[in-house]
């Protein structure tokens, strides 16, 4: 300590203290020579945290990834040597995404618009909802259409892949819900009938909390959402209590159901009887959209990078939930909505009913909000434009993403949670670096309008699809 406190007074080090995203510090406050910079820090978290695996960290003063040794930045931010240098570790994703930057394949079949694409949790499989009322399967080894899934008899405008990869349940404009086979693209059982309005949103209960998966929610423009089990084919709760139409849902880790409504509110529910337990107000208009913080390891459930399959129900649910503790850590649930009053919000619903951060930016609404898979970011997607990042844990703004000329409709993450993606009214796809805060790709192709994108879990792939009818896969 003495070497330490010497260096002190010669002004030689610099007080810092070490805190993790959430605000809790690590080793207290340390006197570090100016020379020191993210890859001395890496070695320092690494040691005080007892990791046997050395791990990759990030580092941030004030929302300002540090990439220099300690006394450049001082210097560089005229930053006082007297004051506590607050830095922020965050763990880093342990493989690398490479960003796509090609179109591999323009596979036509659909005769409307492609209005949803998605891929399967292991990212095998790629599914994709159509305004000719078809759903289709794609086999992403040949790049060509594998199953055509008939029987909606209206625009299919909305779909969702079970976290264990079993079923794929598309939600139409005239208010009915169709559960598929993936491995032969036939309808698993009659239509879910119910809903008196088109589908507006379907969300799967988490793998970890049940396992083979059998129930999902839809919410409607008819103001209701509900619980179906695939298994006894039926409706087994409807959630009643949105004065208007159901915009948006999320079956969260915890349990709970999220939805978010042009009634301008956010209502979160119990699941075995379907009652409310809270109401999140302070939006001025209509929810758009969505987000939680656990996102990622919930579309996954079981699956990750290293694309290990699973012989049993029981091996999946167990280590889905060890993904999901680990995500989640020991913070609770965090939720973003994004509304048509421009604004966003950033919740902790099992915390409190006020919201604990109001995100203002964008010009226009706010159309999409997404988590980075490592509950670092969240980003958002408007009709100014542009696409804006977030703290996805203070909420504090980082960046504004430039570049589209129309409005931009969607966007999703690549697994490292270094890259986001974004469709755009004006026909093209861009891709951004999230360390430079920079476009990173620009991927123009698409004749029309590109309404729906997604990044497969697995890295490997891109697709979207839009009013030209094609779907596009890209590459990296």
């Amino acid at each position: 300590m003495e070497v330490e406190t010497e260096q002190g007074e010669t002004g030689k080090s610099v007080m810092c203290v070490l805190t993790d995203p959430e605000g809790t510090t690590l080793g207290g406050t340390m006197y570090l020579p100016q020379n020191v910079g993210p890859i001395q820090l890496q070695q320092i978290v690494n040691t005080l945290l007892k990791n046997e695996e050395k791990l990759p960290y990030a580092f941030y003063i004030s929302n300002q990834e540090l990439l220099v040794p300690l006394g450049n930045y001082l210097e560089k931010n005229k930053v006082s040597m007297e004051k506590t240098l607050s830095i922020v570790y965050q763990p880093q994703a342990v493989f690398r995404i490479r960003p796509v930057n090609r179109c591999s394949a323009t596979i036509a079949g659909h005769t409307e618009a492609v209005l949803s694409v998605a891929f399967s949790p292991d990212g095998r499989q790629l599914a994709s909802g159509s305004g000719d009322t078809t759903v289709r399967l794609w086999d992403l080894n040949t790049q060509t259409p594998m199953f055509t899934c008939t029987g909606h008899k209206n625009w299919v405008l909305c779909i969702a892949w079970s976290p264990d990869g079993k079923h794929l349940v598309s939600g139409s404009k005239s208010g009915e819900l169709q559960c598929w086979d993936p491995q032969t693209g036939k309808p698993a059982g009659n239509p879910l009938t119910g809903h008196k309005k088109w589908i507006t949103g379907i969300s799967w209960e988490p793998v970890h909390l049940n396992a083979p998966c059998r129930r999902f929610v839809s919410v409607s423009k008819d103001g209701d959402a509900r619980i179906w089990d695939i298994s006894l084919k039926k409706c087994v709760i409807c959630l009643s209590g949105h004065t208007l139409a159901v915009t948006c849902v999320k079956w969260g880790g915890d349990g709970v159901i999220y939805t978010g409504s042009q009634d301008c509110t956010i209502k979160v529910w119990e699941t075995s009887q379907g009652k409310l337990i809270r109401e999140l107000k302070g939006h001025g208009h209509w929810v758009n959209s969505l987000a939680l913080s656990t996102e990622y390891v919930l579309r996954t459930g079981a699956f990750d990078h290293t694309g290990k399959q699973y012989s049993s129900p029981e091996e999946m649910k167990k280590v889905a939930l060890e993904r999901y503790n680990k995500m989640k850590g020991n913070a609770p649930e965090r939720l973003v909505s994004g509304s048509d009053d421009f604004t966003m919000f950033l919740w902790e619903p099992a915390v409190s009913k006020h919201h604990k951060v109001r995100m203002t930016g964008h010009q226009q609404l706010v159309n999409h909000v997404y988590f980075s898979p490592d509950g670092q970011w969240v980003a958002s997607a408007s009709f100014d434009k542009s696409v804006k990042l977030w703290n996805g844990t203070t909420g504090e703004f980082v960046a504004a993403f430039r570049g589209h000329v129309g409005p931009v409709y969607q966007i999703s993450w690549s697994a490292d949670s270094r890259l986001l993606l974004s469709g755009s009214k004006d026909s093209t796809l861009k891709v951004w670096d999230i360390r430079t805060k920079k476009l990173k790709q620009d991927l123009p192709g698409h004749a029309d309008e590109v309404f729906a994108v997604d990044w497969s879990p697995d890295g490997e792939k891109v697709a979207s699809g839009g009013k030209d009818r094609v779907l596009k896969l890209w590459m990296g």
